[in-house]
């Protein structure tokens, strides 16, 4: 073997499905450490495998003792979501039935803490209050969504941080979320009192109900019988060892189920991390092997630069793509791109690179682009990271109701962008022309087919609009926020007639905003009936709604859309509400360009993190049979050609690429200035 890994001899043999194996020779055995084996004892090749997760960086804390009665004490009845007037009112009920010399305080006298973070203003706002009201035990609820579940077990995250006993009320799908989230803020055993079904979907009486005959029995429980060693143990996580341990032996398809059992994988075969696998990969980064990348949430996992390559090694990435993965674990720390992930609205990660490296290494914008295997590697890491490095679980903390796409991965196609006068989105974020970046997205759905059969820029335009405003890019048909951030594919061609009209893409957006307007009556019709949160019929008529909508989302009165039949408005100006804000609009020209596509996708916020190459890159490349990444920059005086009609950035294999492409001239205007595009890859 080129290198010897070890692995402990375990005292009885199989463990979670995979197969231990004999050591090739009892005698290279040292302390009941073993070489590992170069086949099983089956005869197939045998891999020493590393583990893709890192420690957790949270310290647990001792909690309060709970209460030996709620009698004579302060209860604090705090969140607010699903339909918690009607259940808080009950429970408050029931606490004075009960306990005559209790006294209960609702969320609008104590506030909230949201989500819990430790430096958080809100959460240090919310804890002073619980303080300063002599507050004995907190209650929150209720835990209908990923995000819901967050915000209300924070509560009680809170609380607890500051010796004050919490529970927090959940459907029964998110008590897992509710016991994730708690540990992994430091709380060894949160505790949650499960309501039977979905909150939305009961009456008021089944609400009254279910709260007096089953939640109220484990509230009582959760808050006065005291925590027992078991229930720390039966809740924490397991900590890792040494990040180079060898954690078990086996052929690659007992590896691919040893990680499976272990919720280290997707489900799918994975390439079997081993020590060597795992050393080419370090080899592109100038990181030590055990710098940290970040702590990733929600596990508050401390991610290091080995843990970034093992799960790069298990999705079959190719080692040069290490900078990517890099950049990818960077932008899974990022608050506001990470946020909406859990929610069970089901964003899916995923992420575009610009720059030139794209180029070199063969990431594809063309017809199919996320399906072309270099494309599809980077979206398994996605996947991976998203289980390893951040502790995202199905059915755990990553909530969607049906379940998640498979993230994907593409490149904006720069040459296109400056052919017809737009910068590419990296150049609109500030960075250098030839600088490479990777930005991190999520979507909630693979977009809407529009294809636009007109030249005319301005129609094409409020094609856009139109698709934006129908409920399907709305995030939810009636979504929290009337406004949403979304992802525009256009190709080429339709890029080129928008930009005889709209010079930048920041105009094209401005012009999106102005048109892109919902009905205020189609708005307040959709977040009425089909509200996120809590029936809204029970408090409001719908016309009472109806202007409350109107009110408090800032509705002008305006021209009808342009694609309303005349005869809806009777000529007359309607209130209408945005569904978009500038700067929440990225607009990437990318696709087959010999196709007249545009495509909107709504989403969650973005982050864009610089990829950091090593100073020996074009050495290692060359190595591996890239040309120098030189000859995939775009530069200002220097010619650019038309692509064909296959991808221009695909890449043949090294040995059978051309060194030379012939110079052909194009000058176009760029954010208001004359730039001339040259790409030396091979088209």
């Amino acid at each position: 073997m080129a290198a010897i890994a070890f692995a402990q001899t375990p005292a009885t043999p199989g463990l979670a499905g995979g197969s231990w194996l004999k050591p090739a020779n009892v005698a290279e055995c040292v302390d009941d450490a073993c070489a590992v084996p170069p086949v099983s004892i089956t005869g197939e090749q045998a891999y020493g495998v590393v583990a893709p997760i890192g420690n957790h960086d949270v310290k647990m804390i001792q909690q309060a003792p709970r209460l030996d009665t709620l009698d004579g004490k302060t209860i604090a009845l705090v969140g607010g979501s699903f339909n918690a007037s009607v259940t808080h009112q009950e429970i408050k009920r029931l606490i004075l039935k009960n306990y005559p010399k209790a006294k209960v305080l609702m969320f609008q006298e104590v506030g909230a803490a949201g989500q819990y973070y430790e430096r958080s203003r809100q959460v240090k706002e919310f804890q002073s209050r619980l303080k300063e009201l002599n507050v004995d035990a907190v209650i929150s609820g209720n835990a209908g969504c990923g995000i819901c579940t967050l915000k209300e077990t924070g509560n009680c995250i809170a609380a607890e941080h500051i010796g004050i006993p919490a529970v927090t009320v959940g459907a029964p799908t998110f008590v897992r979320q509710i016991y994730s989230t708690g540990i992994n803020r430091g709380v060894p055993a949160p505790r949650a009192a499960t309501y039977p079904g979905a909150f939305s979907a009961h009456t008021n009486e089944e609400l009254v109900k279910n709260t007096r005959e089953i939640v109220w029995p484990q509230i009582v429980s959760a808050l006065t019988e005291p925590i027992s060693d078991g229930e720390i143990a039966e809740r924490a996580h397991a900590r890792m060892g040494e990040p180079r341990e060898i954690v078990f032996t086996g052929t690659q398809d007992e590896v691919s189920a040893f990680f499976a059992d272990n919720r280290w994988s997707d489900g799918l075969p994975i390439i079997p991390p081993t020590i060597e696998r795992v050393e080419e990969f370090l080899k592109f980064t100038d990181h030590a092997w055990d710098s940290v990348i970040g702590t990733i949430p929600p596990a508050n996992r401390k991610a290091l630069v080995w843990h970034v390559a093992v799960n790069g090694v298990m999705a079959g990435c190719p080692p040069e793509y290490m900078p990517l993965l890099i950049a990818y674990t960077k932008a899974l720390g990022v608050g506001n791109f990470r946020r909406p992930l859990a929610s069970t609205h089901a964003w899916t990660p995923y992420g575009w690179i610009n720059g030139p490296v794209s180029r070199q290494l063969g990431i594809d914008c063309g017809q199919g682009m996320i399906s072309e295997p270099r494309n599809m590697l980077l979206g398994r890491f996605i996947n991976l990271a998203m289980l390893n490095l951040g502790g995202y679980y199905v059915k755990e903390n990553r909530m969607g109701t049906f379940g998640y796409l498979t993230p994907w991965s593409f490149t904006e196609d720069e040459e296109a962008c400056l052919r017809i006068g737009w910068e590419p989105y990296h150049v609109q974020k500030g960075y250098d022309l030839n600088q490479n970046a990777l930005t991190a997205g999520s979507a909630l759905m693979w977009g809407n087919n529009l294809t636009p059969a007109t030249p005319d820029a301005e129609k094409i335009m409020e094609l856009i609009a139109w698709d934006i405003v129908e409920g399907k890019s709305q995030n939810a048909l009636g979504a929290t926020n009337p406004t949403v951030y979304r992802t525009i594919f256009v190709t080429e061609f339709v890029a080129r007639d928008l930009a005889k009209k709209y010079e930048t893409k920041t105009s094209l957006e401005t012009a999106l905003v102005k048109t892109a307007r919902r009905p205020a009556h189609m708005r307040a019709y959709a977040n009425y009936w089909a509200n996120p949160g809590s029936q809204q019929s029970e408090r409001f008529t719908f016309e009472q709604y109806k202007q409350r909508i109107i009110r408090r989302e800032n509705a002008e009165l305006t021209e009808p859309p342009p694609w309303f039949p005349p005869q809806v408005a009777g000529g007359k100006k309607i209130h209408t509400v945005a569904t978009m804000e500038p700067g929440m609009t990225p607009i990437l020209v990318t696709g087959d360009r010999d196709r007249n596509k545009v495509q909107v996708m709504p989403g969650g916020a973005y982050a864009t993190i610089l990829i950091e190459l090593p100073s020996n890159w074009d050495a290692l490349m060359e190595a591996r049979g890239y040309r120098p990444l030189k000859e995939f920059f775009l530069t200002e005086d220097s010619a650019g050609a038309k692509p064909s009609a296959k991808n221009s950035h695909a890449v043949n294999p090294p040995e059978k690429r051309p060194k030379k492409t012939p110079a052909r001239s194009s000058s176009e205007k760029v954010g208001g200035s004359r730039m001339r595009a040259k790409s030396n890859h091979t088209p």
